[in-house]
């Protein structure tokens, strides 16, 4: 064999063995079907990092730039492709005079509404809130901030129905003890709630108390928070329990029959459920054991991108919607996936 030939040979073999490396460092397969799913190429790339501790909540923005949360710093960032990363907001949640006493003093997750504007679950702030425009200094509106005359706790996670109304999670994390005992916390319960007519709140409008809906008052740590495409299904990470759950959506927006949909309990690594996304075929992204886990519409694990740092949450972005956003401790990851994301 000439030489050329038998040198561009070898570097064929040694491309395709790193890929393969590459791909099974990254990629664990549990099931046949994460080839629609996962391209043969896919590798983890880290595209930020050094950030204090705790990155979460990540969104792309109309803008074509991801916004997340640095929760121990009390910031938003602000990622821009080819430019790096920067301070969008700080502070994001807590506002006090004093310095805050507990470990998770900023804003939390972030979602769009169906207008593209900005919203941020406050955590530390015990609001949620809306950016008016992607601009740090702008205006600010207010969705909620207690429910029957008592604060939130702390909200954690949020999504958008089709209709325009708002869900979002609230349990305690965001309080100094993140404890039910914490005696700055009024609400007994760490609930699910809905803001009908989220979209539609005027810009500055207070928000109407009175319509805030508690639909889920039984769990004990809510978190992650996404609608199946159809808007059939809402599912939550319950964090406390290291499960996901899924339950029924009314025509009224309450929700019903929540039963487990998968447990996480049995699996491999640091990391449990957390922030969740799905794609348009229906298929759940959450954070879990050892990255992300990649489950069925029937609740099947199909298989883990691994991360080698505690995953928090995950966005989808880029023009097309197919690379999956991962904020795990304290960098920033992507991966290209063939499957197009449902951006909310």
């Amino acid at each position: 064999m000439p030489m050329l030939i038998q040198r561009s040979c070898s570097i064929a073999v040694v491309l395709l063995l790193a890929a393969i490396w590459s791909r099974a460092q990254d990629i664990q397969q549990l099931d046949p079907s994460l080839a629609e799913i996962v391209p043969s190429h896919a590798a983890l790339e880290r595209v930020a990092s050094g950030f204090n501790k705790w990155t979460e909540g990540p969104v792309w923005t109309h803008q074509g730039s991801l916004l997340f949360a640095e929760i121990p710093a009390n910031n938003i960032i602000l990622w821009v492709p080819g430019q790096g990363a920067r301070v969008f907001m700080h502070p994001s949640g807590y506002k006090g005079p004093v310095p805050y006493k507990g470990p998770e003093p900023g804003s939390n997750g972030m979602t769009l509404d169906p207008d593209g504007r900005v919203s941020v679950a406050g955590h530390a702030g015990r609001t949620v809130w809306r950016l008016e425009s992607l601009d740090p200094k702008g205006q600010i509106t207010i969705l909620a901030d207690s429910y029957q005359g008592k604060k939130l706790n702390s909200p954690n996670d949020l999504v958008y129905k089709s209709d325009g109304s708002l869900y979002f999670t609230d349990p305690p994390y965001g309080l100094a003890t993140q404890s039910d005992n914490d005696p700055e916390k009024e609400l007994k319960v760490n609930g699910v709630y809905r803001v009908p007519g989220a979209r539609q709140q005027k810009a500055g409008a207070p928000p109407d108390r009175e319509k805030l809906q508690l639909i889920i008052k039984d769990l004990g740590r809510p978190n992650g928070i996404a609608f199946s495409p159809d808007e059939k299904y809402l599912y939550i990470a319950e964090s406390g329990k290291n499960i996901w759950l899924r339950y029924n959506v009314r025509a009224d927006g309450s929700v019903e029959n929540g039963a487990l949909f998968l447990d996480a309990s049995g699996g491999q690594g640091a990391g449990g459920p957390d922030g969740i996304r799905v794609d348009k075929q229906g298929n759940l992204y959450g954070s879990g054991p050892g990255g992300v886990w990649i489950i069925s519409p029937g609740g099947k694990h199909l298989g883990t991108i691994r991360v080698p740092e505690r995953v928090s949450n995950v966005a989808w972005g880029d023009a097309d919607g197919k690379t999956l956003y991962i904020t795990a401790s304290t960098s920033l990851y992507r991966i290209k996936l063939n499957l197009e994301g449902v951006r909310n």
